[in-house]
């Protein structure tokens, strides 16, 4: 039973915003309420599923949270207590009981009996035999949901914050799935709150294998940059100018370029089978332009915003101009939507494609757009920028280096690696990065200029890396 809803109403709100995955920090809460509430298991502990509606601004968010109910809470739960509350005399711990084992295991149970308990539907995929006895753990780095680690066999993402309609991360890896893609997770099974009339159910949560083995793209770049800045190149008489300007990011032990050429690969052949099950269509020449206009637009904003871009406005509006000038119609499908490194894993069997949900700060229509998948490549271009200069954006993580050497090294590592993973692409099949100069460019300064604007708001620390890639890609 759960305690009276003014009293955990207001619990909520003081324990809300403290969480990384709420999206709202940037104001007060203005009303929370309980939007649905399904009981899920009773006695001590007793499992309560809540969907928390969030007024701020004018507007409302939704929010998931598994609440867990005890008599008495042990230390290990101490970290996610959300308040106490009195029940029939006797004080209550409620917590986020997305951290208890002992509660997260009705998940499994529910899913795999496929069943619907009030508002709620917990779905298996045809064919998947799901396991109920397995313990689960939470992955702590997550941040805009939470992912629950059972055994060596699954994950489980809890989408936190929510939106309308079916999550395009269920929607494409579930097609995925049943197209028989070897580059992602297979799909287990899926929790849903049950749609309004004339509305598409809402997805709260995704049952996936859990590839134990894989080792996610940026450790492993981060692992080639550190070796490529530990590697000391050979001595000669022209002194560092010369030597450091034909640097070779091959020479170094941990050369990522091979596995870079194999993720190309990878990622052509999962774009061509959203293609195969979404299907592609054409953009008119006048869409592409307008396309050109807005990423301009963004540009203009951001310079404003960000005035150290100011230097490198004129050969970003001119790869804008560029693209409105040749626009012609493009073939557009359905992506990944916020490709990079840390969105991959390396296994046993080769790479595997992570997280179709998009971008968290876009709309659900906006992350189920369809456009050109040479702007996944544009993603991925940008994060092995970022690898190679990760580093150095850490102070007192690698010792420094005089004039400059440090960003040539990574300026050739980075360099090395988008032409093996554009070479990949292009050679399972992917429209080449080489034959399409002009939208390639376009896409990686559109994401340029986002990231700038990021990093000035988020993380003023970071803002010289975009910065300085910059400074070759526009020279």
């Amino acid at each position: 039973m759960l305690p009276p809803h003014p009293a955990l109403t207001r619990a909520l709100a003081e324990w809300l915003p403290l969480q990384r995955w709420f999206g709202g920090k940037d104001g007060p809460i203005d009303d929370l309420s309980i939007g649905t509430a399904t009981e899920l298991r009773t006695g001590d502990p007793a499992l309560h599923h809540l969907i928390l509606d969030v007024h701020q601004n004018g507007a409302v968010d939704h929010y998931q949270l598994l609440l867990g109910v005890r008599n008495d809470l042990p230390d290990r739960l101490r970290h996610v207590e959300i308040g106490a509350s009195t029940q029939s005399t006797r004080k209550v711990h409620l917590y986020d009981a997305a951290h208890d084992p002992d509660l997260t295991r009705t998940l499994l149970d529910e899913l795999a009996a496929d069943a619907s308990i009030g508002p709620l539907r917990f779905r298996h995929a045809d064919g998947a035999r799901i396991r109920t006895d397995l313990t689960s753990l939470p992955i702590t780095a997550e941040q805009s949901n939470t992912s629950l680690l059972f055994g060596d066999a699954y994950i489980c993402k809890l989408f936190r914050r929510l939106s309308p309609g079916v999550n395009p991360d269920l929607e494409v890896n579930l097609a995925l799935t049943q197209g028989g893609c070897a580059h992602v997770p297979a799909v287990l099974g899926w929790l849903e709150l049950e749609p309004g009339p004339g509305k598409e159910p809402v997805t709260l949560g995704l049952l996936s294998d859990y590839l134990h083995t894989g080792a996610d793209g940026w450790s492993l770049a981060i692992a080639s940059v550190r070796d490529w800045f530990a590697h000391t190149p050979p001595q000669r008489d022209t002194g560092w100018e010369g030597e450091w300007a034909e640097l070779d990011a091959s020479a170094a032990g941990g050369d990522f370029a091979a596995e870079a050429e194999r993720l190309g690969a990878a990622t052509a052949e999962v774009h061509r089978a959203l293609a195969d099950a979404f299907g592609v269509t054409m953009l008119p020449a006048g869409e592409v332009r307008a396309m050109a206009a807005r990423m301009n637009a963004e540009l203009t904003g951001t310079c404003r915003a960000v005035p150290r871009l100011a230097p490198h406005a004129k050969s970003l509006t001119g790869a804008f101009l560029d693209l409105a000038a040749q626009a012609e119609p493009l073939p557009v499908q359905r992506v990944h939507g916020d490709y990079h490194l840390g969105q991959v894993l390396r296994t046993e069997s080769g790479w595997t494609l992570l997280d179709f949900e998009g971008e968290p700060a876009r709309t659900q229509h906006e992350r189920r757009a369809l456009a050109h998948p040479l702007r996944d490549v544009a993603g991925m271009l940008r994060s092995f920028e970022y690898a190679a200069r990760f580093l150095i954006a850490k102070p007192g993580t690698i010792p420094p280096e005089p004039g400059g050497r440090l960003e040539t090294r990574a300026h050739a590592w980075a360099a090395r690696n988008r032409a093996a993973f554009c070479r990949g692409y292009a050679a399972a099949g992917g429209p080449d990065p080489a034959a399409h100069s002009v939208l390639i460019r376009a896409f990686e300064f559109e994401k340029a200029v986002y990231e700038v604007r990021y990093e000035a708001r988020n993380r003023p620390a970071w803002l010289p890396v975009p910065l300085k890639s910059l400074a070759h890609l526009t020279a």
